[in-house]
């Protein structure tokens, strides 16, 4: 049996406690930022699949993943998709009011909000979150409001560093890692 390594400091578990559903952006935080675009027009992003696992292990474990991003394209439907989110809002120009919609729905409350977001259209999001939380190579002014700023640049597990530290606030991450070493894949 192997005992999990990853570990933070406490002041910022208690901070990151009682977090129900956690918001991401999408360019610059699942993605590295960089958009490619075709001579067809098509537009392509990379995704990162240490990412894709955890926002996978937060819904599994009961923290809603949800994404709210500034952009529209058929890429990053297709890979909230394959992720299994439910709750996303795309093109959202005034992401606090996607939020607020989607808060509705959800039934949910910003003192149960985690909100990752790398750039001036996610400040709103993270300023009213119980826990923001920024990549590495955030813009300046996000990182100034961000709880915890990751290691890991956006679309380099950015993404999965937060889910981790949730699932560890959230007393879940032992038992997360426990059923991945087991044949039949163990877990909820």
């Amino acid at each position: 049996m192997i005992e999990p390594r990853l570990t933070h400091p406490p002041e910022l578990l208690l901070k990151a406690q009682g977090i129900r559903w956690a918001i991401f952006d999408v360019d610059g935080v699942l993605t590295d930022g960089r958009i490619y675009i075709s001579e067809r027009g098509e537009e392509f992003k990379a995704f990162s699949t240490l990412d894709g696992h955890g926002l996978k292990l937060l819904a599994s474990f009961g923290i809603t993943p949800v994404v709210i991003t500034g952009r529209d394209s058929p890429a990053v439907r297709r890979r909230v998709a394959d992720l299994g989110i439910g709750h996303a809002a795309y093109g959202a120009s005034d992401k606090l009011a996607a939020a607020t919609q989607l808060m509705a729905t959800l039934n949910l409350g910003w003192d149960t909000l985690a909100a990752m977001g790398d750039d001036w259209p996610d400040l709103p999001l993270l300023m009213r979150a119980a826990f923001a939380c920024a990549p590495a190579n955030a813009h300046i002014e996000v990182k100034a409001v961000a709880h915890h700023v990751t290691q890991a640049a956006g679309g380099h597990g950015a993404a999965r560093e937060c889910c981790d530290l949730l699932l560890i606030a959230a007393g879940r991450y032992a038992d997360a890692l426990r059923g991945h070493l087991t044949l039949d894949g163990g877990g909820p």
